[in-house]
């Protein structure tokens, strides 16, 4: 055997396999051209979406114009007949509230019961008023507010005849709390009908109609 020492194979150690998959060039490819497809088909697209070739809103803008309108035109509507609608309630609450006023004065003791007949002509009056206020028609957020609360207010006062006819079912000794309650109940009611009512007030008054005063006696000859 020879003692000369083999020439070692150049390049074999470390050698790493020839990648399989395709190129970088192939990869990015595909891309560029997705990219370039995408920027030619932006242009006209683009233009579309902002109303024109010059990059105007003008067809957005009349949109929003010609929308605001409608709303004002069907708010302006809703507050006159709202208004109208208020005034037609308080006259047929005006009965309920003056008896009341006689039977649990606001501020002072309690007064001669009602009779019961006198109580189930209230339930009929309020009952009634409440389903006036059923089902509202949908409209802006300051006739919602108005609306919304002339109706809380119409069933409280519901809840208090309500609770006066209660108090006339049980003997005379366990009435006065019931009473007391009922009284309660119906200053609440004038209280949220006097919030709904001046927000009805500022909604005429902006909406060019003048003041419309709509509100409830807590006693009679007030508030009218």
């Amino acid at each position: 055997m020879s003692n000369k020492t083999r020439p070692r194979p150049v390049g074999t150690r470390g050698a790493r396999p020839a990648p399989s998959g395709p190129s970088p060039v192939r990869r990015v490819a595909p891309v560029l051209i997705a990219f370039a497809l995408g920027a030619l088909l932006a242009g006209p697209i683009g233009a579309l979406a902002v109303g024109g070739d010059d990059g105007g809103s003008a067809p957005v803008d009349d949109r929003v114009a010609e929308l605001q309108a409608e709303e004002a035109k069907r708010d302006s509507a809703q507050i006159v007949e709202l208004t109208t609608k208020a005034r037609q309630v308080q006259e047929r609450l005006v009965p309920v509230l003056e008896g009341m006023a006689t039977a649990v004065p606001a501020g002072k003791p309690v007064g001669p019961a009602a009779s019961q007949s006198d109580v189930a002509g209230w339930q009929e009056i309020t009952g009634k008023v409440v389903e006036d206020f059923a089902n509202p028609p949908s409209g802006g957020t300051g006739v919602n507010i108005a609306r919304s609360g002339l109706a809380a207010a119409v069933r409280s006062l519901d809840a208090a005849v309500d609770t006066y006819a209660a108090a006339l079912a049980q003997p005379a000794s366990g009435r006065g709390p019931l009473f007391e309650l009922a009284g309660r109940q119906r200053d609440i009611a004038v209280a949220t009908w006097s919030t709904a009512a001046t927000q009805l007030d500022v909604l005429n008054i902006d909406s060019g109609n003048g003041h419309a005063h709509v509100f409830l006696p807590a006693a009679p000859g007030q508030g009218r």
